[in-house]
């Protein structure tokens, strides 16, 4: 645990440290006694006693029994109570609602996607189903809207963390400069944070997936749009307006030098993106249906086209990946990265994931570690998850002066 300053004559502010410090052991343990605290924390006995009074009396600690003997009284045992609340992480994707809920150590109770297609997509028509959802995932598990302690959304825009404020969403009606946070909270009176989609999709990738505790990494998402969540540190890094990591408003050398806006798709992203891919097939006389089903053309089936031998796609696929290698090669040049993740239909695919390698063989620094995401469209749920387990120990204590 990071050290402190703690102000001379401020007992409060010292308690609130010390259970902080005890909470997050027993968070880290399954299982743990009074002994076994006092030796993780360094703190004396007499104030773990204390402290663990105080967790007992606020329902975060439950007695497990007595353990086992070694050669003195079995000790006390104690875990962390994760069954008193539930975290909740609520992805608004373009065409749908997913839902992520969990007990307070991230585990898995409920997970469900709901469509958006014939539903207003207002912010106050989308506010209203989440609450509504939310109420029916926590209604299965028997519990009500007190026992939600964080939410966090994650919306395809940039978003003020900070405000809780998304600036745009182009495709849902009325998303300017709307604030997200302060309307979800008025929903579910808790804590609610938002955050940009490929930021938390990141933020998941190092919880549980294919960054796992991987300290400095970027994700980059390609499918219908483009982006990056940059991690430096084990942190979101979000820029000092939001906006890194917005790498579909690059700037490509052979197009126009537009400037970029809050409304519009970027040039790469026009061109990386699953529909900028369709039109290059098309505009290279390729058929907008496949040939097996005549179900209509997407990306994903260009790129099988490419892995087939195709020349057209595999041509549509080389101009990408040197495209991406470039974005690649330019952020480990700035950031220097540990390890580069590629994820959605279209970063994910092994014709495009293939064809960046080999266009970056040959570099002898700055080259990341280049790999896929291993979450899919879970990733900015979990991503949520993790983001509401970091604020949950001042939810659950409360800072002096902050209850």
């Amino acid at each position: 645990m990071r050290n402190e300053v703690i102000p001379v004559g401020r007992p409060s502010v010292l308690r609130h440290a010390n259970a902080l410090n005890i909470l997050k052991l027993l968070r880290e343990a399954e299982s743990c006694s009074r002994a076994d605290l006092v030796r993780a924390s360094g703190l004396s006995a007499p104030t773990v006693t204390n402290v663990v009074k105080d967790l007992i009396a606020e329902d975060l600690i439950a007695p497990l029994g007595e353990g086992e003997s070694r050669g003195g009284r079995p000790p006390d045992m104690m875990r962390f109570k994760a069954e008193r609340g539930c975290l909740l992480a609520v992805d608004i994707a373009v065409g749908s609602l997913r839902f992520l809920l969990t007990d307070l150590n991230g585990k898995l109770l409920e997970m469900q996607e709901v469509s958006l297609r014939g539903v207003e997509t207002t912010p106050d028509a989308i506010c209203e189903l989440i609450g509504e959802i939310t109420r029916q995932l926590l209604k299965r598990r028997k519990k009500t809207r007190k026992h939600l302690l964080v939410v966090v959304a994650g919306v395809p825009a940039i978003t003020n963390v900070a405000e809780g404020v998304v600036l745009s969403i182009s495709p849902f009606d009325g998303w300017r400069s709307v604030p997200l946070g302060a309307m979800l909270g008025k929903v579910f009176g808790c804590t609610v944070a938002v955050q940009n989609d490929t930021n938390l999709a990141a933020l998941g990738e190092r919880f549980c997936g294919g960054a796992k505790d991987t300290e400095d990494f970027v994700l980059i998402s390609v499918e219908k749009g483009v982006g990056a969540g940059i991690v430096i540190n084990g942190r979101i890094h979000y820029g000092s307006q939001w906006s890194a990591g917005e790498i579909g408003y690059l700037r490509l050398p052979h197009l126009s030098r537009r400037r970029t806006t809050l409304y519009e798709f970027g040039e790469l992203e026009e061109m990386l993106c699953s529909a900028g891919i369709v039109k290059s097939w098309q505009e290279e006389g390729g058929k907008p249906s496949t040939a097996k089903s005549k179900k209509t053309l997407t990306a994903a089936d260009v790129l099988d086209m490419a892995l087939e031998g195709e020349p057209r796609a595999m041509k549509i696929v080389q101009d990408r990946a040197g495209m991406l290698a470039d974005v690649i090669l330019n952020l480990s040049l700035i950031l220097n990265p540990r390890q580069v993740l590629l994820s959605g239909t279209v970063g994910c695919h092994p014709a495009l994931l293939s064809a960046v390698k080999t266009q970056m063989e040959g570099s002898e620094f700055a080259v990341p570690e280049l790999g896929i995401g291993t979450l899919g469209e879970t990733a900015v749920r979990w991503g949520g998850i993790s983001a509401a387990l970091d604020v949950l120990p001042s939810v659950l204590l409360r800072a002096p002066g902050n209850s």
